[in-house]
C-alpha cells in the first residue's frame, strides 16, 4: 500500500455501466456460471434472484473483480473486470452475504482503516463517516467494538464500508438479512435512494418484496444461465399472461358466465361474480359492463386480481426444474 496512486483515465460515460458477454465461471467440473449476457444501465438498480447455488453470487464476484471469470468478458464503469481489476475494484461496493469484520476494532476504526485504503483524505473521510453512521442508526455506537454488535448491526456496518468511497456501482448480496424490520426500512430506503445520485446496484435476494419494491428490472438465475429478465411488468405479461379481471354483481344474475364468455375467456365463475382474462381488458370492460347493464344486471365491481413476483419467480422457476 506504499506505492503512489497513480490517477487512471476514467472512460467516457456511457448510459450502460455494467455489461457482460458469454460471462462464465467453473470449478473444476462444475459450471457455476453458464454464458450470462446481459447489462446494467447508469442509475438502475438490478435485483438478482434465484435459489441457492443458481450462480447469483459467483457473478457478483467475477464483476468485483474477485473471482477471475473462465470465459467471456465483462466491464464495469467502463473497466475490463479481468484487465482492469484494480480499477473495478475502486468503482464498486461490495457486500458480501457474509461480511468479514475485525471484531477487536470499534466502527470509527474500522471505517478509518478502510478509508486510507481507498486514499480518501481526511476531512472528506470524517465527513462521509458522520453522514453514513448517522444514516444507518450506527453513529451512538461508533466507539463500541464490533464484537459486541448485533448481526444487523454488523450488516449495516458492512453497507457503510461498501458505500465509503461514494462508488458509481454497489453490488449487494443478500443486504438486510437478519435485520429487524426497522433496520430493514432504513437499508430499503438508502438503496431506493441511490437512484436519485445516479449510483447503479445489482442486488442478490431471496427477499421477493424487497426485489419488487426496490428494482427497476428484474433477473431470474438458475443453474448458472439467465432464464429471464425484465421490469417486472414484463415479467408477469410474458409469464402469467394478461391479468385477471374480477366482476361482481349486486344480485345474482343467470348465464353470467355465458355473457362474459362471448368478451373473453373466463376463468371461474358463481351466479354473483366471474373471474376472467381479456387480452386488452381497456376495451373489453366497457363494452362488457355496457351490455350487462343493457341485460338488467347491476355490476357492483370490477377490478384487476393483482399478479405477484412469487407467481413470476415459482413459474420460471417451476419450468427450469
Amino acid at each position: 500500500m506504499g506505492e503512489t496512486q497513480r490517477e487512471t483515465p476514467h472512460p467516457a460515460a456511457s448510459s450502460t455501466i455494467v455489461e457482460t458477454e458469454a460471462l462464465s465461471k467453473r470449478f473444476d467440473s462444475v459450471v457455476a456460471v453458464d454464458e450470462i449476457t446481459f447489462t446494467v444501465r447508469e442509475g438502475e438498480i438490478l435485483a438478482l434472484l434465484g435459489p441457492n447455488g443458481a450462480g447469483k453470487t459467483t457473478t457478483v464476484r467475477m464483476l468485483a473483480s474477485v473471482l477471475m471469470p473462465s470465459g467471456g468478458r465483462a466491464r464495469v464503469a467502463g473497466y475490463d473486470v479481468v484487465r482492469d481489476a484494480r480499477e473495478v475494484r475502486r468503482s464498486v461496493g461490495l457486500l458480501t452475504e457474509f461480511p468479514g469484520l475485525y471484531l477487536r476494532m470499534n466502527a470509527w476504526e474500522y471505517l478509518e482503516f478502510f478509508g486510507k485504503l481507498y486514499r480518501i483524505p481526511s476531512r472528506k473521510l470524517a465527513e462521509r463517516k458522520e453522514q453514513l453512521l448517522r444514516r444507518f442508526g450506527l453513529w451512538e455506537f461508533r466507539y463500541q467494538r464490533l464484537g459486541e454488535y448485533s448481526k444487523g448491526m454488523r450488516q449495516k456496518l458492512a453497507l457503510v464500508r461498501a458505500m465509503l468511497h461514494n462508488p458509481p456501482v454497489l453490488f449487494l448480496d443478500e443486504p438486510t438479512s437478519a435485520m429487524d424490520p426497522q433496520s430493514a426500512k432504513i437499508v430499503r430506503e438508502a438503496i431506493a435512494n441511490l437512484r436519485r445520485d445516479r449510483h447503479t446496484a445489482i442486488i442478490c435476494t431471496h427477499n421477493l418484496y424487497e426485489a419488487e419494491s426496490l428494482s427497476d428490472r428484474i433477473a431470474i438465475i438458475n443453474h448458472g444461465k439467465i432464464v429471464a429478465i425484465g421490469t417486472l411488468g414484463e415479467l408477469k405479461r410474458r409469464f402469467l399472461g394478461p391479468p385477471v379481471q374480477e366482476l361482481r354483481l349486486a344480485r345474482p344474475f343467470d348465464g353470467i358466465a355465458e355473457i362474459v364468455g362471448r368478451y373473453a375467456r373466463v376463468l371461474e365463475a358463481g351466479d354473483k361474480w366471474v373471474q376472467y382474462r381479456a387480452a386488452k381488458p381497456e376495451e373489453i370492460n366497457p363494452r362488457l359492463i355496457k351490455a350487462l347493464t343493457e341485460m338488467g344486471a347491476e355490476v357492483l365491481s370490477l377490478r384487476e386480481i393483482p399478479q405477484t413476483l412469487e407467481e413470476v419467480y415459482l413459474k420460471v422457476v417451476g419450468e427450469e426444474l
